[in-house]
């Protein structure tokens, strides 16, 4: 491993805590703050986050309670860190580059690039450089321009985005893309939620949630599985303190037991500063990693034999009878479910199973939520097919408090969706699109993230441009990656900040600096906003409100238009310069091309904004049959070979997706380290090895080809037996590129196979951390 990120050998590990929050949070966010940047800074940004004439969070996508009911706190810890990460008073200039070659920057750690500053000025990166150097504006978006009309065929370039994209800049993205003649838009959601989407599309007819943060405070039981909220969404922990207050029940299900879904303490109530907190999880499953479809399966089996037992008292029958299909087969192969399999898939005893059945039965309104710890299997998407069966047998969706609740990670990544950011759009938005802009679309399905990669890697895509994001760090298969991109003609990046992204280059590489979500945004019409979407269908305004980082900043706005003008001319006759002057330009557009946003920008005036309407919520499904969909899911687990363990890919607390903020994570006891992988101490004892022990992973996959992450720490911890669990991006490394979920395409992040062997070469000589920040 030749990247300067820390082994392990200052690695201290203290308790996982058993909640989450409090005090300690308050205190761990500030001083994050004020190392980033100043006292004035840090209250300007907080004071504004999330409120109503304020910014939207660019962490993740739980939504903010109504206007009127927000706190003058609205953020979690992580929201307060990502937001001071953005506002950072460190600044990376042409000076850097000149000091740091390419190939130095691509040692450091993703935690020392991050740490450097905004970025300020476009660089480029010239065929044969050893170092960035600075570039105009103009210079850099005729480079970028003339590169695409070069091309053979648009279906050579890739328009990648990341969820950190607010709704008009991705509008603008997707058309510029298919004027230019190409379908090609991956996304970040290929990498995530694409088996939430796949999954509910084909079951209920719409690929979002249904449920409302009304429904959650008001539902009689939650299930939260495969999901870490205390970490990722911790404002949902709130949600969930008011579900319990109001009476509800949760269920946790982890492969890992996890602080916030343990008890939470409530930062600004008396009762979370000084007393004991809210007891989150009224039962928590420790399911094996790649469990849960045998779980629904399980609980599913029951609900039919208590049917049975009971005729007419327990299933909804005039529901299934008026709104579903399916049923009579689903019901045949669902009796064909074996308890042997259903104990051995999920580690769990018949008892536990049938106590949350009791709990189901005991519960007028259910809501599923989940995360990547069911998309990113290869039975992700029958996973969540099995949850909606679930959900249908007892008339749960479509009625207050109950529904499913699919919790995204990132802030606009659904925002960018619905704005046509995904590489096979239907056919009905295609021909709005071509109506409102006088073209026609192309129609063939374009690339999703893991078959751009496959593109570049062989030479059939030689484009790359990334708007947000760290793609080189959120995909699979580094190795492969990483050659897959360096094999482009050129690649471009949009950001704020400097990432592994801008190490890894093309030919020919650019980076683009763009305002961030804090920042002000002042174009030739006047100061600007601009409008997210949340995991549950609300449409807002965000407001930044510091002096931009650098004068040379663009918004991203203003950066796709003026290439859109370069590369296309006037063909056909479309006024990019209005976009960027005036962005409730593009908001008109969007109300006639997009469902949902007619009158956009007077109902996005509002306080608040508006939330879409979800057809499931109105008992209607846009399904070919009109109705909902119960569907039969073969029994599926992961095999993991004797003397290997499933490991499981996942954040540390201080990390925003591909982003450390520091070496800790302290909820799970780890500190000063990154490069440790969780085993549980019986099968330490059985695999020979012992606390600490130096190994490497070895992933192994059906290619035969065995991928290797040197240099980890072994941590005894409470993960279930056979599971194990490392951070991401490191072990990205084992992910192999081919290993995908049925149907989605998303990458198998959670159910990496794997074995510890003791350290080998230079990784096994521990190095100390490096200094966050070069002088």
């Amino acid at each position: 491993m030749s990247r300067n990120e820390d082994p392990g050998d200052e690695l201290k590990v203290t308790e996982p805590k058993r909640w989450a929050t409090g005090a300690p949070a308050v205190a761990h966010a500030l001083q994050y703050s004020l190392e980033q940047t100043s006292v004035r800074r840090t209250a300007l940004t907080l004071l504004n986050i999330n409120q109503v004439k304020g910014f939207d969070c660019p962490g993740c996508a739980w939504p903010e309670p109504a206007p009127g009911k927000r706190h003058l706190n609205e953020y979690c810890e992580n929201g307060a860190k990502h937001i001071a990460d953005e506002a950072t008073s460190r600044r990376i200039t042409a000076d850097f580059f000149r000091e740091h070659s390419i190939a130095e920057l691509d040692t450091k750690s993703d935690y020392w690039l991050n740490q450097q500053g905004r970025l300020t000025e476009p660089m480029v990166k010239r065929p044969g450089a050893e170092h960035y150097e600075p570039i105009g504006w103009d210079e850099a978006l005729d480079l970028l321009a003339g590169e695409l009309r070069a091309l053979a065929h648009p279906d050579e370039a890739l328009f990648y985005t990341s969820g950190r994209l607010n709704n008009e800049a991705a509008f603008l993205l997707q058309l510029f893309a298919r004027v230019y003649g190409t379908n090609n838009l991956p996304d970040c959601s290929n990498l995530c939620h694409e088996s939430s989407g796949s999954a509910l599309q084909e079951t209920i007819g719409v690929g979002k949630g249904t449920v409302s943060l009304d429904d959650i405070h008001n539902a009689d039981l939650i299930l939260v599985v495969g999901q870490n909220p205390g970490t990722n969404h911790p404002r949902m922990l709130t949600a969930l303190e008011e579900t319990k207050r109001n009476g509800g029940r949760v269920i946790a299900v982890n492969p890992l037991p996890e602080a916030g879904l343990i008890r939470f303490k409530h930062p600004q109530k008396v009762r979370g500063v000084i007393g004991h907190g809210t007891k989150i999880a009224d039962e928590f499953l420790q399911i094996k990693a790649g469990g849960d479809l045998a779980l629904f399966q399980a609980l599913n089996l029951l609900l039919l034999e208590a049917e049975e037992a009971a005729p007419g008292t327990v299933l909804d029958h005039s529901f299934i009878e008026s709104h579903t299909t399916g049923f009579a087969e689903f019901a045949e192969n669902a009796r064909k479910t074996e308890w042997r399999d259903i104990l051995d898939a999920t580690g769990l005893t018949r008892e536990q199973i049938e106590r949350v059945h009791e709990m189901v039965l005991g519960s007028k309104s259910v809501i599923v939520c989940w995360a990547m710890g069911i998309t990113q299997h290869k039975h992700g998407v029958p996973t969540i097919r099995e949850i909606v069966d679930f959900l249908l047998l007892r008339g749960n969706l479509g009625r207050p408090g109950a529904g499913v609740c699919p919790v995204r990670g990132h802030s606009n990544v659904q925002g960018d969706r619905t704005m046509g950011v995904w590489e096979r759009m239907p056919q009905s938005f295609l021909d709005a699109l071509g109506t409102e802009f006088g073209f026609t679309p192309p129609t063939q399905h374009g690339m999703d993230s893991v078959d751009g990669i496959r593109a570049m890697r062989d030479g059939t895509a030689t484009f790359f441009l990334g708007v947000a994001g760290n793609f080189v760090r959120a995909t699979p298969d580094s190795d492969v990656t990483e050659a897959a991109m360096r094999n482009c003609r050129l690649t471009a990046h949009i950001s704020t900040k400097l990432n592994r992204s801008h190490t890894v280059c093309g030919q020919t590489a650019l980076i683009l600096p763009t305002l961030g979500r804090s920042d002000r945004d002042v174009q030739e019409g006047g100061l600007q906003f601009y409008t997210v979407e949340d995991s549950m269908s609300e449409v807002h305004a965000s407001r930044g409100r510091l002096a931009p980082a650098s004068p040379h900043l663009l918004s991203e706005v203003a950066i796709i238009s003026r290439l859109a003008r370069r590369t296309l001319g006037d063909t056909p006759d479309i006024a990019w310069e209005d976009f960027e002057a005036d962005y409730g330009t593009i908001r008109d557009h969007i109300s006639r091309v997009v469902p949902g946003f007619e009158d956009f920008n007077a109902r996005v005036a509002q306080p608040g904004g508006f939330r879409l309407p979800n057809p499931v919520n109105e008992q209607t499904y846009r399904t070919p049959s009109g109705k909902a969909v119960f569907t039969c899911n073969d029994f599926e687990t992961p095999h993991v070979p004797e003397g290997h363990l499933l490991l499981q890919t996942l954040r540390s607390h201080d990390q925003w997706n591909t982003i450390p903020y520091a070496l800790d994570d302290r909820y799970r006891g780890i500190h000063q380290a990154r490069r440790v992988v969780l085993v549980n101490p019986d099968d330490l004892a059985r695999l020979g090895l012992a606390d600490r022990d130096l190994v490497d992973l070895i992933g192994i996959w059906k290619d035969g080809v065995e991928r290797r992450a040197e240099g980890f720490r072994v941590v005894a911890y409470p993960t279930a037996p056979g599971s194990a669990a490392s951070y991401y991006p490191e072990t990205n490394v084992l992910v192999p590129l081919d290993s995908v979920a049925d149907v989605s395409n998303t990458p198998t992040s959670k159910g990496v196979v794997v074995r510890l062997e003791p350290a080998t070469g230079t990784t096994a000589e521990a190095h100390a951390p490096e200094a966050a920040h070069s002088a």
